[in-house]
């Protein structure tokens, strides 16, 4: 199923996101998780590819048993670092056997163990790159492209950084679907600026819940240049120690913040789940998707 007459319609879409579990344990969790998830109808969900490619098989793995057991659409990440066009074709040819639509394409980051990985010998140096090269496959992949309403960590400059964002638009990319954030004027800041730079195809906004301190702790040492705005810190302050209170403060919060994305008529939310169901479904059920 195509997703982009859902993303273009007036009606803002729901979706989630879910990373490929370690072991069979939390593979079978996890499609607990994607069958109490799609009682909610999103509109698809995604699956994230771990740096380097890390994740390679057990993405596609996942991608598969949902794709199988479920009739949503669901949508591989693939990052372009450490991949050469051979492997790239492959992993392509074999989600078109598995009837996937749609590709989310990233840069990526290099891998864990690997910091300073030298990307100078790689076939995709940008995210633009791979776009170009999905665009060339015979089977007639929709793209996603990821968008960052606070700014690309890896660019200062602010107007540089629409630059680089147009030429994944202009190679191709059909929606948007942001990096999460919690102030939705960056996210209405970061669509304007778009429409300013020619960029017209549907932005769906990342919404991420906080329900623990330590997990909002986490965040802030892997989303590079995340902002915790007041209005967040103040409410999950005055929770205090108590660990219900501060995820009911964060359930609430990222509550508001969707319904505010539905009001300001963002073309979808995507919540990154972590997984898990309890807090999504509660977020989904007060917004009445």
């Amino acid at each position: 199923m195509d997703i982009l007459p859902l993303l273009y319609a007036e009606r803002t879409t729901l979706s989630f996101e879910f990373f490929p579990p370690k072991d069979d344990a939390g593979s079978e969790d996890l499609v607990g998780t994607v069958h109490e998830l799609t009682k909610l109808n999103p509109a698809f969900v995604s699956v994230t590819y771990g740096a380097g490619g890390t994740t390679r098989e057990r993405t596609r793995n996942v991608v598969q048993r949902i794709i199988k057991e479920t009739c949503v659409p669901t949508i591989p990440h693939l990052t372009c670092i450490g991949h050469s066009e051979e492997e790239m074709t492959s992993i392509l040819d074999g989600y078109a056997e598995d009837g996937v639509q749609t590709i989310l394409a990233l840069r990526g980051d290099p891998p864990r163990n690997n910091p300073d990985y030298d990307r100078s010998g790689d076939d995709f140096k940008y995210a633009s790159d791979l776009v170009k090269f999905i665009k060339k496959h015979p089977h007639d992949f929709t793209i996603g492209v990821a968008g960052f309403p606070e700014g690309h960590p890896g660019t200062q400059n602010r107007l540089q950084e629409m630059d680089h964002f147009k030429a994944k638009a202009d190679e191709g990319a059909d929606y948007i679907c942001t990096q999460l954030f919690f102030d939705n004027h960056d996210f209405v800041d970061y669509r304007e600026r778009c429409e300013l730079a020619g960029i017209n195809i549907p932005i769906v906004a990342g919404v991420m819940p906080i329900t623990t301190i330590s997990g909002m702790k986490r965040m802030a040492d892997l989303a590079e240049g995340s902002r915790f705005p007041a209005a967040l810190l103040r409410v999950l302050i005055k929770a205090g120690d108590d660990p219900k209170a501060i995820r009911q403060a964060g359930i609430d919060y990222a509550t508001e913040q969707c319904q505010g994305l539905i009001d300001q008529k963002a073309s979808g939310i995507h919540l990154y789940t972590l997984n898990k169901s309890r807090g999504t479904t509660e977020i989904a059920k007060q917004l009445r998707f």
